[in-house]
């Protein structure tokens, strides 16, 4: 009886086993499934699940909802998994990492762009880049994919395609205007592959976007390839480690690269050819040009009474140099989110946070994990659903959800975006979405 018994408690003692391992993976695979099914209705009730530029798209075939996408995602909720298949839960937090489509074990995901055909904001381009106009190039955050990876990859291929001619005298073989990390990878592979080439920028130094940056900033790059240097192979470099590198490679290679000279204008002649204007009245001759702009453009302002006060800023260089001050940050995202975790840092700083939604929905990570930190703390005190309606020498005004508050206030800074250079694109004749 005993011996008959033994088979029963071995089985009994396994699915205890079993049950004791595989039953708290299942509540917590609900629980999981749960939480992505709500973030993914927030998400679509808030509009921010579609594509707005970089953007993960799922093959929902061939996905196998494993989550590893999720899990390698450094932005923490851009997907979820909701009825056994991978979605996009936040897609204004996608900022092109390309980890979802690498770890993807049946390449169900690819990283691009959203659909282009409704984007007023992105010009239209083929897969070189090459704008509706022929021989005009669009290349980094202007066509619509941030991070340096992608804005280098961009800038040597569009070189790469280019075709070989014989030399004509007075006639570059290409144009570059701009000396981003787009605009220097175009540069470097021009001058190694032997085209003629100069390289337009409008600041006394190179760095596009990551000029502006505050010091210190920390910057995703990934593994990519500038030649002929070689691989920036860390995952991220500091914003003066990259901006030296820069510079050391226009030193090494000689590159032509005349800072402080904006192009004005730029002119398709009847050979095809571009005729360039630049703010220092010369002209230049090119094939074709490549334009590296970038897509800050010129700061977007509030538009209310006391913004031209020097108080009001619209971008933070060194946290450092603010101290015992009363600061008012707006806007949403990372850039206005890193100013203030920066400036609540410093001693004796009291800083608000306004936006005009009722929560940020759109941070890195990183930025989002620092943020929560501070706001629980009360370092950073938020004033969300609300927007600045006047600024005062030692105060602001503001509207917070259908009342007005008045805060006493040494800065302002404010992180609005930029009015990209679409009107000088337009003015080629460039086309974008929906146009």
């Amino acid at each position: 009886m005993a011996i008959a018994s033994e088979p029963v408690l071995v089985w009994g003692a396994a699915f205890l086993i079993a049950g004791l391992i595989v039953l708290p993976y299942l509540l917590r695979f609900r629980r999981r499934v749960k939480l992505d099914r709500e973030r993914k209705e927030e998400a679509a009730a808030l509009g921010i699940d579609k594509p707005a530029a970089q953007f993960p798209y799922i093959d929902p075939s061939r996905c196998i909802g494993c989550g590893a996408c999720v899990k390698a995602c450094p932005e923490g909720d851009v997907l979820g998994v909701v009825g056994g298949t991978a979605v996009v839960v936040n897609g204004l937090k996608c900022v092109g990492h390309g980890r979802c489509e690498e770890a993807c074990p049946v390449g169900a995901i690819q990283v691009g762009l959203g659909d282009l055909k409704s984007r007023e904001d992105v010009p239209l381009l083929d897969d070189h880049y090459q704008t509706t106009v022929p021989g005009i190039y669009v290349v980094g955050e202007l066509g619509g994919l941030s991070l340096v990876r992608n804005a280098a990859f961009q800038g040597r291929r569009v070189i790469e395609h280019l075709p070989r001619m014989e030399k004509t005298p007075g006639l570059l073989d290409v144009a570059i205007v701009g000396a981003g990390p787009a605009g220097l990878s175009a540069g470097l592979t021009a001058a190694t592959s032997g085209l003629s080439y100069a390289v337009f920028e409008r600041e006394e130094t190179l760095g596009g976007s990551l000029l502006h940056y505050p010091r210190r900033k920390m910057v995703l790059t990934q593994r990519v390839e500038l030649p002929p240097w070689g691989a920036l192979d860390r995952e991220e470099y500091s914003k003066e480690v990259l901006l030296d590198l820069f510079e050391g490679l226009v030193r090494d290679h000689t590159l032509d690269v005349r800072f402080g000279e904006s192009v004005q204008e730029v002119q398709r002649e009847e050979d095809g050819t571009f005729l360039l204007r630049t703010t220092r009245g010369e002209e230049v001759r090119a094939r074709a040009v490549v334009l590296a702009l970038g897509r800050r453009g010129t700061p977007r302002k509030l538009g209310v009474p006391g913004e031209e006060l020097s108080k009001v800023m619209y971008r933070l260089m060194d946290a450092e140099g603010y101290r015992d001050q009363k600061i008012l940050v707006v806007g949403g995202g990372d850039s206005a989110a890193e100013a203030a975790i920066g400036l609540s840092c410093q001693s004796g700083n009291v800083v608000t946070l306004s936006y005009r939604r009722n929560k940020l929905v759109r941070l890195k990570k990183k930025n989002q994990d620092a943020l929560d930190a501070l706001l629980a703390s009360g370092k950073i005190k938020p004033l969300f659903g609300s927007q600045p309606v006047e600024i005062a020498s030692d105060r602001v005004k503001l509207k917070v959800k259908e009342q007005e508050v008045e805060l006493p206030n040494d800065w302002v800074f404010v992180f609005a975006g930029g009015v990209p250079p679409f009107d000088f694109l337009k003015k080629l004749g460039v086309r974008f979405g929906g146009s």
